[in-house]
């Protein structure tokens, strides 16, 4: 054995000899009494947050270092990890890197790293200890305003997250660059010249109320959580909708698919009405309704009037009807009720409900449901089909 390695060996020895000392000595010093509820108040932990595999959960710190006087347990990883350096550095500052098995129950490796599943996870408490919980196999929220115009007497106010963030003169609308998938500029001018003041129009649409009492989020943060499809699903929809976010692992099974055909009644414009059976298939194509929830169609959908003497104001969406039926049929035929907006008669939807926004089917299963309709031909004879697709849990 050369002088050189023995030396080493020799400094290795008398370094684990003098931790072992101190670890001895130390071990008479009460350490603080953490659990994860106090922790998390005093270090400001992002409690509710959604995080990933790997996701730290010191939130905006960059680590937490604690007196190494009173929690020397806290070197047990570096030593049984041999870290030489983490244990010099301990030594040398007087402070040990948190062990956050101490005061967690799963979900959480001793350096605050997410762990041990798959998914959109979020940090919680059990009990009075920290746990990542992986996410249920449904996770869905409502969709909320985050970022809206209100209108005011001179202008708009552009509010995000309750916070007026700028305001906008009147003469300045025409000139802002607001635009989505499904407004422009020139929608953002027709609502501020039809509607009154204090009236709103919602630009982003955050999650609130998750299913498993996660925090709310941003709209950004949705797609940056659930994906681009799930943010383009919320910005289809009108503000308040159920919205499923994310899905484990599920067996998708088909309802028995229910069809009609427009069939013609020229007084109302056969035209107009093909417009209208098109626009409400359109409108609750691949909606997908989470867990004992009640959800609607999509927003910006048109529907064309047509005179009709019998019509409250004069004038109805005539063509509406018959994919309605087809809703209606294949809701009833699932064992969900008459949704909300619809009758047992021919003409289905109710005068005074929007075909989209305020009808209301209500999925009483424990699990989601979408339901898909389509149409095939065109004119009078145009058909129309739908169904209703499960999404049960494997």
């Amino acid at each position: 054995m050369s002088y050189e390695w023995r030396s080493t060996s020799i400094k290795i020895i008398l370094a684990l000899f003098f931790i072992s000392l101190l670890l001895f000595a130390f071990s008479f010093v009460n350490h603080t009494a953490y659990t994860g509820e106090s922790f998390a108040k005093d270090y400001n932990l992002p409690i509710g947050q959604s995080m990933f595999e790997g996701d730290s959960i010191l939130g905006e710190n960059q680590s937490i270092q604690v007196p190494l006087l009173g929690n020397l347990p806290f070197m047990a990883h570096q030593i049984k990890s041999l870290d030489l350096q983490g244990i010099l550095i301990t030594l040398t500052t007087g402070t040990v890197p948190f062990d956050f098995t101490t005061i967690s129950t799963e979900g959480i490796d001793s350096h605050g790293k997410a762990q041990g599943f798959e998914g959109p996870g979020y940090l919680t408490y059990e009990g009075n200890q920290l746990a990542v919980k992986a996410p249920h196999t449904y996770v869905w929220g409502y969709s909320a305003p985050y970022k809206i115009l209100t209108k005011t007497s001179d202008g708009v106010d552009v509010v995000e997250n309750g916070t007026v963030v700028e305001s906008i003169p009147t003469s300045e609308i025409k000139n802002t660059d607001f635009g989505g998938k499904y407004y422009n500029t020139t929608t953002i001018q027709n609502w501020y010249n039809y509607d009154s003041d204090k009236s709103n129009f919602t630009l982003e649409r955050g999650i609130v109320n998750f299913s498993d009492g996660r925090n709310n989020i941003s709209a950004g943060n949705v797609s940056i959580i659930f994906g681009d499809n799930v943010s383009d699903y919320v910005a289809a929809y009108p503000d308040g909708t159920p919205i499923v976010l994310y899905m484990g692992n599920v067996t998708e099974e088909d309802g028995e698919v229910y069809s009609t055909s427009l069939g013609s009644h020229p007084e109302y414009g056969d035209g107009v009405r093909e417009f209208n059976a098109r626009s409400f298939v359109d409108a609750w194509n691949n909606t997908v309704i989470p867990p004992n929830s009640s959800g609607n169609g999509k927003a910006y959908i048109d529907f064309g009037s047509a005179s009709d003497s019998n019509a409250p104001g004069g004038s109805a969406s005539h063509g509406v009807c018959p994919p309605a039926r087809v809703l209606r049929a294949a809701v009833l035929a699932e064992g969900f009720g008459l949704p909300v907006g619809m009758c047992g008669d021919n003409d289905a939807v109710l005068f005074g409900f929007n075909p989209s926004e305020d009808i209301k089917v209500t999925n009483n299963h424990d699990y989601p449901v979408k339901i898909v309709m389509w149409t095939e031909g065109s004119g009078t004879g145009m058909a129309i089909y739908g169904k209703i697709e499960r999404f049960i849990p494997s």
